[in-house]
C-alpha cells in the first residue's frame, strides 16, 4: 500500500480533524504531560492553522496541517527506500513536486526537515472545496510493500475506529482501557468527570482544561 491507497481511504477533511483531535485527547487523559504520547493535536499551531500530529519516538512521524485553504498532510518513515537519507538528502522524485501554492509553505517549513533535509516520505493534500485527496505522480522504482511508509504511518486515519485505538492504547500505554470511553471521545462528547476518571483515576477533569483548551476539543 501506498500513499495513493491512502488518498482514497481517508475520511474528508472534518471527520479526519475531529479523528486527531480524538486520538490527541485520548492519550492526553490516559498520559497527561507525558513526553511519550505517540498522538497530539496544537489547535493554535500558528495563525489560522491546526496542527495534528504523530511521532513514534523512533523517527517516524507524520503531520495534518488543517488551514482555512484545505488539509496538507506530511509522511516521514526513517527507514523507506524513499527517505532522502537513503540519497542524496532530495525528496524522492514526485512526492512533493505537484503540491498546490497554496500550500507550499507546509512543504518548505523548517520543522518539516532537519539539517536541511526534507522529512518526507509520503505527501497528500486537500484543497478546502475539493471532493477528494491529492497526491503526486510518483514512480516507486519497483520498491514493494510499503515503500514510502504510507500504510504504516496513517494505518489509525485510515482505520478510524475507536476501538483500534483502545487496543493499541492498552498495549502501549500498559494500562487498562476503557472501549466505551475512547467511543465516547471518538464521537466528540463533551468530557465528564466519570468518563475522564474511567480512563484514568489518576487526573481530574480541572488539571486537563489547558490540555482541552490546546487541542481544541468540544
Amino acid at each position: 500500500m501506498t500513499v495513493h491507497d491512502i488518498a482514497r481511504r481517508l475520511p474528508d477533511i472534518p471527520t479526519l480533524r475531529d479523528l486527531c483531535r480524538s486520538m490527541a485527547m485520548v492519550e492526553a487523559i490516559l498520559a497527561p504531560g507525558s513526553p511519550y504520547r505517540r498522538h497530539g493535536f496544537d489547535a493554535h499551531w500558528s495563525p489560522g492553522r491546526e496542527l495534528g500530529w504523530m511521532n513514534s519516538g523512533a523517527g517516524d512521524e507524520y503531520s495534518v496541517i488543517f488551514s482555512p485553504e484545505g488539509v496538507y498532510i506530511r509522511g516521514f518513515d526513517h527507514e523507506s527506500p524513499m527517505s532522502p537519507y537513503a540519497g542524496d538528502g532530495s525528496v524522492w522524485p514526485g512526492v512533493v513536486d505537484s503540491v498546490p501554492e497554496v500550500f507550499r509553505s507546509c512543504v518548505d517549513e523548517p520543522c518539516f526537515a532537519a539539517g536541511g533535509i526534507p522529512h518526507v516520505t509520503a505527501c497528500l493534500w486537500r484543497e478546502s472545496g475539493d471532493d477528494r485527496w491529492r497526491t503526486g505522480e510518483i514512480d516507486y522504482d519497483g520498491e514493494g510493500g510499503d515503500p514510502d511508509g504510507a500504510s504504516y504511518l496513517f494505518s489509525f486515519l485510515v482505520d478510524g475506529t475507536p476501538e483500534t485505538f483502545a487496543d493499541w492504547a492498552r498495549s502501549y500505554f500498559d494500562t487498562p482501557v476503557d472501549t466505551d470511553c475512547v467511543r465516547h471521545i471518538y464521537a466528540m462528547r463533551p468530557l465528564t468527570p466519570e468518563v475522564v476518571t474511567a480512563l484514568n483515576p489518576d487526573v481530574t477533569l480541572e488539571q486537563l482544561a489547558a490540555e482541552i483548551r490546546g487541542i481544541g476539543y468540544p
